[in-house]
């Protein structure tokens, strides 16, 4: 395993401030340029990271702590999800307007639909094997049928979009409608908006979650830092919290109640979810543009894709004390 100490005052400060402790850093290939959205197969232990500014997605073995896979002719890739039951990842190439499918298998890719305007995040329906992808300045969410790799569908939302993500319990779509400050609900089945809530307090709410076992929406407001927690059955803001400057991604393992919210400035917060409150347990800084969150869900360890460090990018690995 390779092994990077943290510079000592950035361990004293986590170690302070976080109940977080250091695992290691795992360097990563290509330049210190803006590294963006993760996600992770547990099953496969993979690791995939959007290299915004290289325009490739990373692939990391989480077990050996290695880059095993560099996906390249991604144009400003900004999205990355990974769809274990069809063994696939879909990439949002910004700067192509395209969204990318990846064979988990070869790691090659197998097919490019058009993503809109600027395609950024992504949720997939499973019953309806449906992938929604936020448009973020076009202000819709295009819809792609996984089973053909095609765009069948493009919803008008409105204004700027946020984050998109998929909800268990109502097999609901929810997305981020940013300059009309409502969380938007879309049903799989026939991509109809079947509501639009209002979130009083948000500004610039980009950043989603939603923990369908307590039938909660956390959403982060890149604008004014506050992260709010949306009860889904009410449709009421039950807590506003204040997190670092500029929080965008949020990552939550489920079998320590954890939710881990990432922002521009470096800060992480960390929350306890239970189903009658919700407590916000550490904030402080884990490096420089610490903005994206991912959780290994068996390890418990959580992943920090960092642009630069001592003037390379590498992926920072924590885990809770």
């Amino acid at each position: 395993m390779l092994m990077y100490r943290v510079p000592q005052a950035a361990s004293s400060s986590v170690r302070a401030t976080l109940p977080l402790t250091y695992v290691t850093d795992v360097p990563l290939p290509g330049r210190a340029t803006r590294l963006d959205y993760e996600s992770f197969d547990p099953a496969r232990h993979l690791l995939f990271i959007a290299h915004l500014g290289d325009g490739e997605v990373i692939v990391v073995d989480t077990q050996n702590s290695r880059v095993v896979a560099r996906i390249g002719d991604i144009a400003e890739v900004h999205g990355v999800l990974v769809v274990p039951e069809l063994s696939r990842v879909y990439a949002s190439a910004t700067g192509s307007n395209e969204v990318v499918a990846i064979d988990e298998d070869t790691l090659k890719i197998t097919a490019r639909m058009p993503g809109g305007v600027y395609p950024d995040g992504m949720a997939y329906a499973p019953d309806t094997h449906k992938l929604y992808v936020s448009d973020e300045t076009g202000g819709t969410e295009t819809v792609i049928d996984t089973q053909t790799n095609r765009r069948t569908n493009t919803i008008e939302l409105g204004g700027t979009v946020g984050n998109t993500q998929y909800d268990a319990s109502s097999r609901h779509i929810f997305v981020n409608a940013q300059s009309r400050r409502q969380l938007v609900e879309i049903d799989p089945v026939n991509d109809a908006i079947v509501a639009r809530i209002d979130l009083p307090g948000a500004r610039g709410n980009h950043g989603l979650y939603i923990d369908s076992q307590h039938h909660l929406a956390f959403i982060a407001c890149e604008d004014n830092a506050r992260l709010l927690e949306l009860n889904l059955l009410s449709r009421q803001i039950i807590q506003s919290f204040d997190v670092g400057e500029g929080p965008d991604v949020l990552a939550f393992d489920a079998d320590r109640s954890t939710l881990y919210v990432a922002g521009e400035a470096g800060i992480v917060s960390m929350f306890t979810v239970s189903s009658s409150t919700v407590s916000k347990t550490g904030e402080g800084s884990v490096g420089s543009n610490a903005h994206v969150v991912g959780v290994d869900p068996s390890a418990h360890h959580v992943f920090f894709p960092l642009k630069n460090v001592d003037g390379r990018p590498v992926l920072r690995v924590m885990a809770p004390r």
